[in-house]
């Protein structure tokens, strides 16, 4: 059986203030990711949107996507 190896997640906005881009862009390249690609919503008690958030794995396909998207559009941030 496999198990979940994951024991913490970072939320967009770490992410983005971590990486110096914006939440709003991070959210746009990650639209396609799955949990697979490391991400995942958290939901809290009174939260009914939830917070986007990546495990170590994700951030590091966020970093992937960011390099392309500069590459692609690097007059951007």
């Amino acid at each position: 059986m496999q198990r979940n190896k994951v024991h913490h997640v970072s939320t967009v906005e770490r992410v983005a203030s971590d990486l110096g881009v914006g939440e709003a862009l991070i959210q746009d390249l990650t639209l396609g990711l799955e949990p697979e690609d490391g991400v995942i919503w958290v939901y809290g008690a009174n939260d009914d949107d939830g917070i986007l958030a990546f495990t170590d794995e994700g951030i590091e396909e966020v970093k992937l996507l960011l390099e392309k998207y500069h590459r692609v559009s690097p007059s951007k941030a």
